[in-house]
């Protein structure tokens, strides 16, 4: 790939899916996207029990149906967001325009960004209720496997996305620096390969 603004060849080059596979950010967002697959499959398949005398499930989490709801619903979304990014880092080499580049970076920022911090919002939350569970809710001990999985994973989340917002600030300062050689050079080829 050679030509074009930071890691993308010329607009219009063939999709090379061993070079999209290797980098970086690539293995990040699959990474991610892993992981929430855990968080809310954990949460989702065991994350619910009863008592031997009740018939209505409750969270795992001290029965607290929004810390259930809350790693569900953050777990679904990352999910999405995933696959999302995943399909505009795959159309990525074909932008043209550094300026449309460069708003596609500053949104996987933001997007990176407020992700990591959801998902310490969330191991921190699920770390909490499970703390304060008590033994006589889930004398089987059912799901406590699933629980600590969900927080585990949770807390890996907090630094694939923020791996991922320091992937996307480089890529923005070499967006930054392409912009303004070609403002200064503008009919100079393409420093960066």
């Amino acid at each position: 790939m050679d030509g074009g603004a930071f890691g993308a060849g010329k607009a219009g080059g063939a999709f090379d899916p061993h070079a999209f596979l290797r980098q970086p950010h690539t293995l990040l967002r699959l990474l991610s996207w892993v992981f929430s697959i855990v968080v809310f499959g954990s949460i989702v398949n065991e994350g619910y029990v009863n008592r031997l005398d009740e018939t209505q499930e409750h969270c795992i989490f001290n029965r607290n149906r929004n810390a259930c709801n809350y790693g569900i619903t953050v777990g679904v979304l990352a999910f999405l967001s995933c696959l999302l990014y995943l399909a505009l880092d795959a159309y990525f080499p074909q932008i043209s325009s550094v300026k449309d580049r460069k708003k596609a970076v500053l949104s996987d920022i933001g997007v990176s960004a407020f992700w990591a911090f959801l998902w310490f919002v969330g191991f921190c939350f699920l770390t909490n209720q499970w703390q304060v569970s008590k033994e006589e809710d889930n004398p089987m001990n059912e799901g406590g496997d699933a629980a600590r999985a969900a927080i585990t994973f949770s807390f890996f989340s907090i630094f694939t996305w923020g791996s991922l917002t320091f992937l996307a600030f480089r890529r923005l300062r070499d967006i930054t620096f392409q912009e303004e050689y070609n403002t200064l050079f503008p009919n100079s080829p393409s420093l960066l390969p």
